[in-house]
């Protein structure tokens, strides 16, 4: 088991994020809160990474993210899709690791997942009767700040990807 402690969520609907891109702003919640766990503090605003990293209205794809992300951490890290072994590696050395959650776009419409279609920073993983209990911070609600909510890897393995941002050696 691992958890980091340390790190701070944020709710993509808090007043500070453009009221337009708050139903889809979970990606650019994720690589900030992500972002300013590795940095310190992120140098752009939740709503400027939705525009800096193109997100819209349908949200932001694994490819964005990584390039958006790439892009404001700069030479000296790797952002790059990841397995369920790395992110663990990664918890552990105390880094955050993005998850998407996606049934819609992985065509698995009837399953029942933790999320249909969502960005979270995964902060911890428990081993528990055979399956990985993932950590994460689920980006708030309306009027509700973000909080740590338990997510299933083998029940929503189909429809994740990991992504993490790793320090150059």
């Amino acid at each position: 088991m691992g958890q980091i402690e340390s790190f701070r969520g944020k709710s993509q609907y808090d007043p500070d994020i453009d009221p337009g891109q708050q139903n889809s702003a979970c990606g650019a919640v994720t690589a900030y809160t992500m972002i300013g766990h590795l940095l310190g503090a992120c140098p752009m605003t939740v709503s400027d990474l939705y525009r800096s990293f193109g997100g819209t209205p349908l949200g932001l794809s694994v490819r964005k993210f990584i390039r958006g992300a790439s892009g404001i951490l700069g030479s000296g890290w790797t952002v790059q899709r990841c397995s369920l072994d790395d992110l663990k590696d990664e918890i552990l050395a105390g880094r955050p690791v993005a998850a998407k959650f996606d049934k819609w776009f992985s065509f698995r419409w009837f399953g029942k997942y933790s999320f249909a279609y969502h960005w979270v920073p995964v902060v911890g993983f428990s081993e528990e009767s055979g399956d990985t209990l993932l950590l994460v911070h689920d980006n708030g609600g309306r009027g509700r700040p973000s909080r740590i909510r338990r997510a299933s890897y083998s029940r929503n393995r189909t429809i994740l990807t990991f992504v993490r941002m790793t320090p150059d050696r």
